[in-house]
Order: structure tokens, then C-alpha cells, then sequence
């Protein structure tokens, strides 16, 4: 039996969900964000309390020159929270957002994309919600809203005192085995991580991107003993 987009995503959502007319290459994310469960996507889910402060990223796919794309950017070495590192646009829940329930955390990955980068979300469908989870080093629960730049419109550094940097990366250059690596944190815990556009992309921006290439069906063999550390002011 086929479920319905409030079925899969949550009563509110389905009508902000719109998987009409995407490109065929998004077939295999579309189909991997309606069937993949939370433990397949991290060991790290929301406490069972309802604990941590509701939040939404932008998984947003574009098409460039080289073919997919995804949008990321560099957070600001100021911020007290994941500072310096590459990450998908995205913040906390706002009450002007809504609730989860009503599609809340879709309008704030949107509205904090726009602020952090400045792109139009009238050009941005939304076309799936991933499971929500969770970081524990800032207490975060966060929601992968998934999106296809049907519109692409200028992006860049908002304000830099929370974006360091906008860029794009190359689905090509993010499943290429040359590419990866696993990061090493000082305090012990590995995960995997891209080294694209002059980044290191690595922690739960990095898992997210490794768990959609893999259950995507585009991942390609890689030394998964490769090791790269990190700063361990990280």
C-alpha cells in the first residue's frame, strides 16, 4: 500500500511537499527519503525525553556545469556552536516558523538558508524530510529537509558573522573514492568526511551526505582506512 506524504512525513507537511516534475536523478533520493529509517542514518537519534531544540537543515540539489550539486557553506569562526565548519544552511525552529507539526521546521530550513545565503526559496521544491536526529554536542534535533533547486537564484555571504562561505559541490567530486576520508575527533569517535572545494567536510553534515550517496545508490568503493585528523578544538 502506497502511504500518503502525512503518512510518511507527519500531519502538515505533505501539503508543503511537492515531488511533481523533479529530474530523474533525484528518483533515488526521493525513494530513499520515503523509505530510510532513523538508525540507518546515525547511531545519534533524539532522546526518547523529547529533550534538545528543535532545528531544520537544507539538503538542497541543484544542476550545474559538472551535473549535480549540492549547496553548502563554511559557518563563521565566531559562532559558539560547530564554528569553521562546513555545514548544510539551517538553524533552530522559530516561532514564526510554526510547529513541527504543521511544517514549521520545512519554513525554517528555508528562512535560514535565505538568511545565511541569500537564495530565494520561491525557486527551491521541497520534495522530502528525512527522519529527524540528533547532536549531542550541542543539543540539537535536527531535520534534513530535502529540496531541488528548480530556480537556482545568487547566493553568497549574507552576514558574515554567522557564514564564512557559500559554495557548491559536485555530486561527482563527493562520491569520488578519491575524495574521502574518515575524520578522527582527538577524543576518539571517526566518521566519515569529503575533502571538496578546498573543505574538509566532516561530523553530521558529512554522515547525512554518506548515508544519501550510499542509500541513493550512488556511493563508490573507497579506503575506508584512510584517516584524516582534526583540530581538536573541533
Amino acid at each position: 500500500m502506497t502511504r500518503t506524504d502525512e503518512e510518511i512525513y507527519g500531519p502538515g507537511t505533505g501539503g508543503l511537499i511537492d515531488r511533481e516534475g523533479l529530474p530523474a536523478w533525484l528518483d533515488p533520493v526521493d525513494r530513499a527519503a520515503r523509505t530510510v529509517r532513523p538508525e540507518q542514518l546515525s547511531s545519534f537519534l533524539p532522546p526518547e525525553s523529547g529533550a534538545g531544540r528543535q532545528s531544520a537543515v537544507l539538503v538542497l540539489f541543484g544542476e550545474g556545469e559538472r551535473g549535480p550539486e549540492l549547496l553548502l557553506m563554511e559557518r563563521a569562526g565566531s559562532l559558539r556552536s560547530h564554528a569553521g565548519q562546513p555545514s548544510f544552511p539551517g538553524g533552530a525552529l522559530d516561532p514564526e516558523d510554526g510547529t513541527p507539526a504543521d511544517g514549521g521546521l520545512i519554513r525554517a530550513a528555508l528562512r535560514e538558508a535565505e538568511e545565511e545565503t541569500g537564495l530565494d526559496p520561491a525557486g527551491v521544491q521541497i520534495f522530502g524530510v528525512l527522519p529527524q536526529l540528533y547532536i549531542p554536542v550541542s543539543g540539537f534535533v535536527v531535520t534534513p529537509v530535502l529540496g531541488w533547486w528548480r530556480a537556482p537564484s545568487p547566493v553568497g555571504v549574507v552576514d558574515p558573522a554567522e557564514t564564512a562561505r557559500v559554495f557548491t559541490v559536485p555530486v561527482a567530486d563527493l562520491t569520488d573514492p578519491a575524495n574521502r576520508a574518515t575524520a578522527v575527533h582527538p577524543r576518539g569517535h571517526a566518521g566519515p568526511a569529503f575533502l571538496v572545494a578546498s573543505a574538509l567536510v566532516w561530523g553530521f553534515t558529512a554522515g547525512v551526505i554518506d548515508r544519501l550517496l550510499h542509500y541513493a545508490g550512488w556511493e563508490r568503493p573507497w579506503d575506508r582506512t584512510r584517516q584524516v585528523p582534526l583540530d581538536w578544538r573541533s
